[in-house]
């Protein structure tokens, strides 16, 4: 099931600093961006086997979730939450502000086989 975890920042008068090891469930295998996004819509699907996890690190964007069992909204607008995405969550990325920069970790590399696109 989905859901968002805070990751680990420390701030101080110079700024922020937020830490991605440790916090992550499994190994990175694939790391990419989505920005520049008008009112399109993006993702709408699941994997067989990829985990993911989505970090908005520059403005925000909504994220839908179904995983055949409850279906939810996440607003990412902080670059320390953290969605956690299993590869049965379908989902659908949108509302991304101007600015947005959402960051994806992936625990699989591309493989356009495990890709699932018809919703629940």
């Amino acid at each position: 099931m989905a859901h968002l975890i805070n990751l680990q920042t420390f701030t101080d008068k110079r700024g922020n600093l937020t830490v991605i090891e440790k916090s992550i469930p499994f190994a990175i295998k694939r790391i990419f961006y989505i920005y520049g996004v008008d009112d399109s819509k993006r993702g709408g699907h699941r994997h067989k086997k990829t985990i993911q996890a989505a970090i908005c690190l520059k403005g925000k964007c909504t994220i839908y979730n179904n995983n055949n069992v409850k279906e939810e909204v996440f607003v990412l607008d902080a670059p320390r939450k953290c969605l956690l995405l299993n590869p049965e969550d379908w989902h659908t990325m949108y509302d991304f502000s101007e600015d947005a920069i959402l960051m994806v970790l992936a625990s699989e590399y591309f493989d356009e086989n495990d890709y699932i696109f018809e919703p629940y």
